[in-house]
């Protein structure tokens, strides 16, 4: 979920003002309005992205504390607007009865065309709210790029700030024990009230590969040392700004001994064990173990494994 987004990000007409100028007036332009990190969704059964088009979309647009156009798609310009410095009670106004929703709790319900779109909206309006004055010397600063720059207004700075995205690693650990049956290593957070049971993950430190950083966050976490560290995949997780960067590797002890401050429990687990968890969304048990949201590399990366058998 969220990778293999349809958009041509057209970054060469990013700089020509009145190009997307143009693109914005379009007939097949389609707004993706953003307010306080939640998307814009047509609420229902199978819930769609509430695209604004026409008449709707100009309006929300001039209502916009930014816009950032995002690409092309068959032929129509996309773009995202932020609403946040509206109150919630302006908003129903401006988006045609539309719900604002958290991308977290919906995207594994939409198309994943449109969630891709909507994460990608949700990353950059949240990137704009937080990127209102210059690192370098506190001056405010304005869009530019059509919304992909933010640039200093200090004439003696002009410094130019670009989208942030924080690179973290996502792992699954996995051995096999004396007794021949291959586990994997999953880990309870402490942010998690209920026993949802999910790969080991961290930031990326500065002065480190990816493979060291996998170990690093294996044995701070749990005091598992590792190796035959594996590429599996990557996505984007703009919640609110990163790349899941995903891993597979073999644990070479199976003594595990948590950080608490990060993890409550950490077991391992084989196949038959994962079989009896319940789903993220939909349990009504509050003690059975949930394994993680199937819209999250987490989830791909034990459904992997899982499918590889015994």
């Amino acid at each position: 979920m969220y990778t293999g987004g349809p958009l041509d990000r057209a970054g060469d007409r990013r700089r020509n003002d009145a190009a997307v100028a143009e693109l914005l007036s379009h007939p097949k332009a389609r707004v993706a309005p953003v307010w306080r990190d939640r998307n814009l969704v047509e609420p229902g059964e199978s819930p769609r992205a509430g695209w604004l088009t026409g008449e709707a979309a100009v309006t929300v647009t001039l209502h916009a504390s930014v816009q950032v156009f995002l690409g092309l798609w068959e032929d129509a310009p996309y773009f995202a607007v932020d609403l946040s410095h509206h109150e919630e009670h302006a908003l129903p106004d401006l988006v045609n009865g539309a719900s604002f929703e958290d991308l977290r709790q919906v995207g594994r319900l939409l198309a994943a065309d449109e969630a891709t779109i909507l994460a990608y909206a949700r990353g950059m309006t949240h990137w704009h709210r937080r990127q209102k004055y210059c690192s370098d010397c506190g001056s405010p600063t304005e869009p530019r790029d059509s919304g992909h720059v933010q640039a200093c207004t200090n004439a003696d700075c002009g410094r130019s700030h670009f989208p942030r995205t924080d690179p973290a690693v996502i792992m699954l650990v996995t051995h096999v024990g004396a007794d021949g049956i291959d586990r994997c290593l999953l880990g309870w957070s402490t942010r998690w009230d209920f026993p949802m049971y999910s790969t080991l993950a961290g930031f990326v430190e500065p002065g480190e590969s990816l493979e060291e950083a996998v170990a690093r966050e294996v044995q701070e976490e749990s005091g598992i040392r590792v190796t035959d560290v594996t590429y599996r995949g990557s996505q984007p997780w703009p919640f609110p700004a990163s790349l899941m960067l995903g891993f597979r590797a073999r644990g070479l002890n199976d003594d595990i001994t948590v950080d608490p401050t990060e993890i409550r429990e950490a077991r391992w687990f084989s196949r038959a064990d994962l079989a009896q968890f319940g789903e993220y969304y939909g349990e009504t048990d509050p003690n059975r173990p949930r394994l993680p949201r199937t819209d999250s590399i987490s989830r791909r990366l034990i459904n992997d494994w899982i499918d590889e058998g015994d």
